[in-house]
């Protein structure tokens, strides 16, 4: 099984062919291709490591939809003050089908 660790944003996520990935909010249309630098790249026993990139390795995915995580609800509450406070927050992601890894 084929599979590769990219980064997107501040955050790494496993990318296999055919899977799901959720990263968040790229401004790219439903339809549109992105492509990703590895950092690592691993099939069966070979494992290829990069410093910080594998160079000649990428991968190839394929907007799906955007949408938006569950809300986060916020309260702060200072005692013996009369302070409260409250919101919310939802974050908005894009999920991409993972179409190929080259390298």
């Amino acid at each position: 099984m084929k599979y590769a660790i990219v980064q997107s944003g501040s955050k790494q996520l496993r990318a296999e062919v055919g899977k799901l990935i959720e990263v968040d909010l790229l401004p790219k249309q439903a339809g549109d291709s992105v492509e990703f630098d590895v950092l690592l790249v691993a099939d069966g026993s070979r494992v290829k490591v990069g410093a910080p990139t594998v160079s000649g390795a990428k991968v190839e995915a394929t907007v799906v939809e955007h949408f938006r995580g569950e809300k986060i609800r916020i309260f702060k509450y200072k005692p013996k003050e009369r302070q409260r406070k409250g919101g919310g927050h939802r974050q908005s992601y894009t999920r991409l089908k993972v179409e190929k890894i080259v390298g």
